[in-house]
Protein backbone atom coordinates (compact mmCIF):
# COMPACT_ATOMS: atom_id res chain seq x y z
CA UNK A 1 0.00 0.00 0.00
CA UNK A 2 1.16 3.57 -0.81
CA UNK A 3 1.79 5.70 1.60
CA UNK A 4 0.56 9.08 2.11
CA UNK A 5 2.78 12.30 1.95
CA UNK A 6 1.35 15.53 3.03
CA UNK A 7 2.11 18.68 1.27
CA UNK A 8 3.00 21.93 2.88
CA UNK A 9 3.61 25.18 0.49
CA UNK A 10 5.02 28.25 2.23
CA UNK A 11 2.90 30.88 2.09
CA UNK A 12 -0.37 28.90 1.23
CA UNK A 13 -0.82 27.82 5.19
CA UNK A 14 -4.56 27.28 6.19
CA UNK A 15 -4.08 28.34 9.89
CA UNK A 16 -4.98 25.19 11.19
CA UNK A 17 -3.16 21.77 11.10
CA UNK A 18 -4.07 20.83 7.51
CA UNK A 19 -1.68 20.39 4.79
CA UNK A 20 -2.52 22.10 1.57
CA UNK A 21 -2.87 18.23 0.35
CA UNK A 22 -1.66 14.87 -0.40
CA UNK A 23 -0.24 12.61 -2.50
CA UNK A 24 -0.89 9.03 -2.24
CA UNK A 25 0.84 6.77 -4.77
CA UNK A 26 -0.28 8.63 -8.48
CA UNK A 27 -3.40 9.99 -6.56
CA UNK A 28 -2.70 13.92 -5.56
CA UNK A 29 -5.46 15.56 -3.34
CA UNK A 30 -5.52 19.12 -2.50
CA UNK A 31 -7.01 21.03 0.63
CA UNK A 32 -8.82 24.10 -0.29
CA UNK A 33 -6.40 26.56 -2.83
CA UNK A 34 -7.21 30.62 -2.19
CA UNK A 35 -6.14 33.37 -4.04
CA UNK A 36 -4.04 34.93 -1.35
CA UNK A 37 -0.54 35.50 -2.95
CA UNK A 38 1.89 32.24 -1.56
CA UNK A 39 4.39 35.23 -2.14
CA UNK A 40 3.33 38.41 -0.85
CA UNK A 41 0.32 37.25 1.42
CA UNK A 42 -1.88 39.80 -0.28
CA UNK A 43 -5.44 38.17 -0.61
CA UNK A 44 -6.43 41.16 -3.52
CA UNK A 45 -10.21 42.20 -3.51
CA UNK A 46 -10.45 42.84 -7.09
CA UNK A 47 -11.53 39.68 -8.28
CA UNK A 48 -9.06 38.90 -11.29
CA UNK A 49 -6.49 39.31 -9.35
CA UNK A 50 -7.43 36.93 -6.93
CA UNK A 51 -8.23 34.38 -9.87
CA UNK A 52 -4.34 35.08 -11.11
CA UNK A 53 -3.48 34.39 -7.72
CA UNK A 54 -5.58 31.21 -7.04
CA UNK A 55 -4.32 29.46 -10.31
CA UNK A 56 -0.23 30.76 -9.74
CA UNK A 57 -0.93 28.78 -6.57
CA UNK A 58 -2.60 25.89 -7.73
CA UNK A 59 0.78 25.44 -10.63
CA UNK A 60 3.07 26.03 -6.98
CA UNK A 61 0.59 23.07 -5.58
CA UNK A 62 0.84 20.41 -8.56
CA UNK A 63 5.06 21.73 -8.58
CA UNK A 64 5.27 20.56 -4.88
CA UNK A 65 3.21 17.27 -5.60
CA UNK A 66 5.50 16.46 -8.69
CA UNK A 67 3.19 17.10 -11.52
CA UNK A 68 1.61 20.31 -13.69
CA UNK A 69 -1.73 21.32 -14.17
CA UNK A 70 -2.25 18.80 -17.04
CA UNK A 71 -2.21 16.07 -14.48
CA UNK A 72 -5.64 17.77 -12.98
CA UNK A 73 -8.71 15.91 -13.59
CA UNK A 74 -10.93 17.40 -11.80
CA UNK A 75 -11.54 20.70 -9.40
CA UNK A 76 -14.43 22.00 -7.55
CA UNK A 77 -14.41 25.64 -7.58
CA UNK A 78 -16.32 27.27 -4.57
CA UNK A 79 -18.10 30.53 -5.18
CA UNK A 80 -18.67 33.48 -2.59
CA UNK A 81 -21.25 34.60 -5.10
CA UNK A 82 -22.56 34.07 -8.87
CA UNK A 83 -21.05 36.65 -10.34
CA UNK A 84 -17.13 35.85 -9.45
CA UNK A 85 -17.40 32.85 -12.29
CA UNK A 86 -16.23 35.16 -14.87
CA UNK A 87 -13.15 36.12 -13.06
CA UNK A 88 -12.30 32.10 -12.35
CA UNK A 89 -13.24 31.80 -16.10
CA UNK A 90 -11.06 34.20 -17.58
CA UNK A 91 -8.07 32.73 -15.53
CA UNK A 92 -9.04 29.20 -16.21
CA UNK A 93 -8.94 30.11 -19.80
CA UNK A 94 -5.48 30.70 -19.90
CA UNK A 95 -4.02 27.61 -17.96
CA UNK A 96 -6.53 25.42 -19.95
CA UNK A 97 -7.09 26.91 -23.38
CA UNK A 98 -8.07 23.91 -25.54
CA UNK A 99 -11.64 22.88 -25.13
CA UNK A 100 -10.62 19.47 -25.42
CA UNK A 101 -7.98 19.44 -23.10
CA UNK A 102 -9.22 20.45 -19.76
CA UNK A 103 -10.19 18.81 -16.32
CA UNK A 104 -13.63 17.83 -15.40
CA UNK A 105 -14.74 20.80 -13.13
CA UNK A 106 -17.97 21.72 -10.91
CA UNK A 107 -18.79 24.89 -9.31
CA UNK A 108 -20.82 25.64 -5.60
CA UNK A 109 -22.02 28.62 -4.37
CA UNK A 110 -20.31 28.80 -0.20
CA UNK A 111 -20.06 30.63 2.23
CA UNK A 112 -15.80 31.84 2.65
CA UNK A 113 -14.22 33.64 5.02
CA UNK A 114 -13.37 37.34 5.11
CA UNK A 115 -12.38 38.48 1.59
CA UNK A 116 -11.83 35.15 -0.20
CA UNK A 117 -14.07 35.49 -3.28
CA UNK A 118 -13.31 31.85 -4.61
CA UNK A 119 -11.47 28.57 -3.99
CA UNK A 120 -10.40 25.88 -5.28
CA UNK A 121 -10.06 21.59 -4.65
CA UNK A 122 -8.73 19.44 -7.11
CA UNK A 123 -7.82 16.12 -7.86
CA UNK A 124 -4.84 14.98 -10.18
CA UNK A 125 -3.29 11.70 -11.42
CA UNK A 126 0.43 11.64 -11.82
Amino acid sequence: MAKRKSIHIKGMEHGAPIPNGAVIGNMVFSSAISGKDAKTGVLSKDPDEQAEAMFRNLGLFMEQAGGTHENIGYMTVFLKEEKYRDSVNKAWLKIFPDEHDRPARHALKAELRGEMLFQIQIIAVL
